[in-house]
């Protein structure tokens, strides 16, 4: 499935299309080059869960947990500055990626062996016009 952003005042279109088209999934793995806005689309898709705190970019605390007005958790990994799976093990990923809450995780790329195998990819691109296309 595909879909785009042609400003910013569409994203929250966009993460309610989102959230309703991958309902099935808790794992989600967000693909794209630094500054596409995978950080932002993840923050809206926070707020289109429930979250009243603000979301923003664990890439210094590696992982950021939110809580829903349902008290559900949604954990946000940033794992940019991770050196290796071993890391990433250390903090404990499995346990949250295996917990049935909500994981939205950045860089993936760098703990692919690790990720559950019902992880939904998620690819994130900028077009010329500066409009954003999400595929997964």
């Amino acid at each position: 499935m595909e879909i785009s952003i042609n400003n910013i005042k569409e994203i929250n279109q966009a993460a309610h299309k989102f959230i309703s088209a991958t309902k099935q999934y808790k794992v989600f793995a967000f693909y794209g080059s630094m500054g596409v806005g995978k950080t932002t689309f993840i923050k809206e898709l926070c707020l289109e869960l429930g979250v009243e705190d603000n979301a923003n970019s664990p890439t210094f605390a590696i992982i950021n947990e939110y809580l829903t007005t349902d008290k559900e958790v949604i954990y946000h990994f940033d794992f940019y500055r991770i050196r290796n799976i071993a890391e990433a093990l250390d903090i404990g990923s499995e346990d949250y990626f295996y917990s049935n809450n909500y994981c939205f995780i950045e860089w993936p790329e760098k703990i692919e062996a690790i990720l559950p195998e019902e992880t939904l990819n998620v690819y994130l691109s900028e077009n010329i016009d500066g409009s954003r296309i999400i595929k997964f």
